[in-house]
This record gives C-alpha cells, structure tokens and sequence, in this order.
C-alpha cells in the first residue's frame, strides 16, 4: 500500500483503529492498525489539483480574501517579491473559502475518511501548504510531531489527516518523514525546537525525540493521499530544490467526538498562544479555545452532534 519498508504482519483479533465497512482490504486495514498510515495512489485528479493551485495563488495575490484564513509568509522574501507565491509558505484555515474547502468534501476523500470516523464526518482543520526553497536557513523544516498536540478534542482514533500530494513529493523537496507504529503511543510534550531563528509560529516539535525509531520518507506523486492518525510522529525536511512543494490537508473528526479541557495538560500552553493570536488578529476581548475550533468546524457528511 506504499513505498515504505514496512511489515503487514497478519493477526487475529479486532480492528482498533479503522471501522468495518467494505471500503479497506484486510491488508490495508492491518497495515494501517500496525503503522498508523495508509497511502491511497492517484485519488484526487489532476483538474482538481489545477483548480485549488489556482486558488491558492488568487489567494496570494490577494485577488481573493478568504474570512478566518491564515495567510503565512515568510517575511524576509516579501521585499523580494511582494505579493505572491514566492512567499505564502501556508494558507491555514480555508474553510471559508469555497473552491479549496471543495476538498473537504470530495466524494474519494470522505469514502476512505469514513473508515476511520464512521458516517458524521467534520472538517476539523485545514491546511494548503507550500513549502518554499529552503536550503540555507532551514525556516520551513517542520520538526517531527503529533497532530494531536493541536486538537483539544477527543478520541484520538476517531479523527484521522488526509495528505494529498499537489506535485510529486520526495526526500528533496521535503516529503512527509513518519515513524511507524508510533500512533500507538501517548501524546508527548511539545515546544519550540532549540533551533535559533529557525522556527515558524506554531511549528512546534517533540521536546524528546527518540532518535532510535526508524523514520520513513513518503514518497508521493501528485494526487497520492496519505491518512494517518493524530498520533503518529510526522514532520517534513527542508525543501532543497528551486521549485515549491504544494500538499492540501484536512483534519477530520467523528462529529461525536467531544471537547476536552486541556488546562493543566501538555496542550495548555498552545491554548493560550492561540488564544493570544487569536485576541491580537480579531480584536476580541475574550476567547476560548472551544469558540476558535467551533468557528472552524464544518459537517461535511451525516449529523453534527458534539463538535
């Protein structure tokens, strides 16, 4: 089912991490209950990838504003190349925006989302990101982490990434790297790499890397999804060609899925560095951490009951 160096070693039992449904072989069930992962070639078009990089670069050029959306830049190249591609690393939170949240709700996408959340299917958080050339100063390297860190709701295995690869994607331009089997794992401390000057707001990376598990590149043509659980330890290398890396995500969730407090937890100094931002960018007096993920929060299939 990839290009990993992986076993599928057969065992009996149930499934814990995917639902019975005659979507998924046996195999690619148990690879992904053994990984973490599955890697589904050539399931979003090209005329479908077309249509969301010409979104994105309306989007960079300001022809269009999506409301909510966050528009990340490296700074330093704007006086190079002002407003364009060239310079919009992510576009985060498109949910507003009509042609990229298309993605979202592709009829392939939400058949193998399914398998994994069951019939109530909410886009949780979404992401177009392109990763810029990055060779010297190493901005872009995104440090190996676990989505979950991210989301204040639970449980873990009912919320499930699709990554869909808008080019080719390879150890060059800064492919997908995972640790198989560490969705197995409990949630780890996060922060900021000790990276001086080298980190991206909110790109935040284990604070104890077990450099002993075994890392895979996902090598990926243009239209290969991967999905993979919110625990597993992923992250991205740099981008060491002159072209850009261009992947779109979205973070889906079981909508019975509910909210957690994450006060002191791991995930409470995220809270309030998102709650800053997000204070500092709408003006807003108060927010919680339940508004922000409410406001982004979109039903996509069946019934919204918790999230």
């Amino acid at each position: 089912p990839t290009s990993a160096q992986v076993s599928v070693v057969p065992r009996v039992g149930g499934f814990c991490y995917t639902l019975d449904n005659d979507v998924l072989s046996t195999e690619q069930r148990q690879f992904y209950e053994d990984n973490g992962y599955l890697l589904i070639k050539k399931l979003v078009s090209d005329e479908d990838i077309e249509r969301f990089r010409k979104e994105f670069t309306r989007i960079c050029k300001r022809e269009v504003n999506p409301p909510g959306a966050m528009i990340m830049k490296d700074e330093s190249l704007r006086s190079q190349f002002g407003q364009s591609e060239k310079v919009v690393n992510k576009v985060q939170d498109f949910q507003e925006d009509e042609e990229l949240f298309r993605y979202c709700t592709l009829p392939e996408i939400l058949k193998y989302v399914e398998c994994f959340t069951g019939p109530n299917i909410m886009a949780m958080h979404t992401m177009l990101i392109n990763k810029l050339p990055d060779s010297d100063k190493q901005t872009f390297l995104h440090p190996m982490h676990q989505d979950l860190h991210y989301f204040p709701f639970r449980p873990a295995s009912r919320i499930v990434c699709a990554w869909t690869a808008m080019e080719r994607a390879h150890q060059d331009n800064g492919c997908l790297v995972v640790q198989p089997g560490t969705h197995k794992t409990t949630l780890k401390p996060h922060g900021y790499p000790k990276w001086e000057g080298k980190t991206n707001k909110l790109f935040h990376g284990l604070l104890d890397e077990d450099e002993k598990i075994p890392k895979v590149h996902l090598v990926m043509e243009k239209g290969d999804t991967v999905f993979f659980h919110p625990l597993l330890i992923h992250g991205s290398g740099i981008n060491k060609t002159s072209g850009f890396r261009k992947s779109i995500s979205c973070h889906f969730a079981s909508s019975e899925c509910y909210y957690i407090d994450v006060k002191n937890t791991s995930q409470e100094h995220l809270e309030k560095e998102l709650e800053e931002m997000v204070r500092k960018k709408y003006n807003a007096t108060s927010v919680e951490l339940k508004d922000i993920w409410n406001f982004r929060a979109r039903l996509v299939q069946g019934e919204r009951i918790n999230l």
